[in-house]
């Protein structure tokens, strides 16, 4: 058959780069005037993911997608400054989030600050006397998720503080962070990968470099020279996002050739769309067949660190 000279120039055109694709594939998934959605099987806006969104869309210049978001995400706010899960029940975790993308917008959306205030004054009700961090409910973590990933609460906790002048904020970031240091669960790499990287992150964002390196040194003694990482210790399978936010971690810790492997491997798995399933490989078990919002995000991320790891 013969080919016509418009499809060959389809066929030399350039591809975009692997980061352009994911942040179109974020422009193709978001709710119209809402946010994110939960994973293609499950297209309905995520108030938790579009919070952590809004600090990489201004990282990547997409300012007035930021700023929808965050109207969004004030606008769905309770009267006492939680932030509702898809299912409407507030969680900790998810208000954390959204407080992530308040802190990213505080001097750019006008109300956030009062929308910022209101849920850091809802987490700290949630701080138990022990210093564990409590949550309304638990219903959608199913069975592979625990509380350590509250320490991913933290830094944008202590960041508010900082930022609004409230030491309240951040004493309670570090008394919750001192209850979960004391859990030996916390560090070594016995989880999907994914829940244990919100750990890892956490940790680097609040200066724990050592005991964030304890648990990546656990993680390189897995990682296959292709670059993959397995989701859990003992699987073949891969967690796309585990990968892509263990390169972050790694970029912060300059073990920049671990970072460079994991993320070149994410290229390879990338779907045409731009987007990540939650799971590859056989055996699968997390989310495998749905494009998850969360999977491009970190993505994102981790190469917005090697590019300024390679002054670029």
């Amino acid at each position: 058959m013969k080919v016509s000279e418009e499809m060959m120039r389809i066929f030399r055109r350039p591809k975009k780069p692997a980061y352009e694709r994911a942040l179109d594939w974020f422009k193709a998934h978001r709710v119209a005037g809402q946010g994110i959605i939960v994973h293609t099987r499950q297209p309905v806006p995520y108030p938790e993911v579009t919070g952590y969104w809004v600090p990489t869309l201004y990282a990547w210049g997409e300012t007035e997608l930021a700023r929808d978001c965050t109207r969004w995400l004030m606008s769905i706010q309770h009267g006492d400054g939680a932030i509702p899960a898809p299912d409407g029940v507030p969680y900790t975790f998810d208000t954390g989030q959204v407080m992530r993308g308040f802190v990213a917008a505080l001097e750019d959306v006008p109300g956030v600050e009062g929308a910022l205030r209101r849920a850091c004054d809802w987490t700290l009700a949630q701080v138990h006397e022990s210093g564990r961090l409590l949550t309304p409910s638990t219903d959608q973590w199913t069975d592979i998720a625990s509380d350590l990933i509250h320490t991913y609460v933290l830094p944008p906790l202590a960041e508010a503080g900082r930022l609004l002048g409230v030491p309240a904020y951040t004493d309670a970031a570090q008394r919750v962070l001192a209850y979960y240091k004391a859990q030996p669960e916390l560090v070594p790499f016995n989880r999907l990968s994914h829940f244990h990287a919100y750990a890892m992150e956490a940790l680097v964002e609040l200066g724990e470099t050592e005991l964030a390196a304890r648990g990546m040194a656990s993680v390189a003694k897995v990682q296959r020279a292709d670059g993959s990482i397995p989701a859990y210790p003992d699987v073949s399978w891969v967690c796309s996002t585990g990968m892509a936010q263990y390169a972050i971690v790694w970029y912060h810790l300059g073990e920049k050739a671990r970072a460079d492997r994991a993320l070149a491997y994410l290229e390879t798995i990338q779907n045409e769309s731009g987007g990540f399933y939650g799971s590859y490989g056989e055996g699968s078990k997390y989310i495998p067949g749905g494009e998850i919002s969360w999977g491009a995000k970190y993505f994102l991320d981790a190469w917005k660190l090697k590019l300024r790891a390679e002054g670029r």
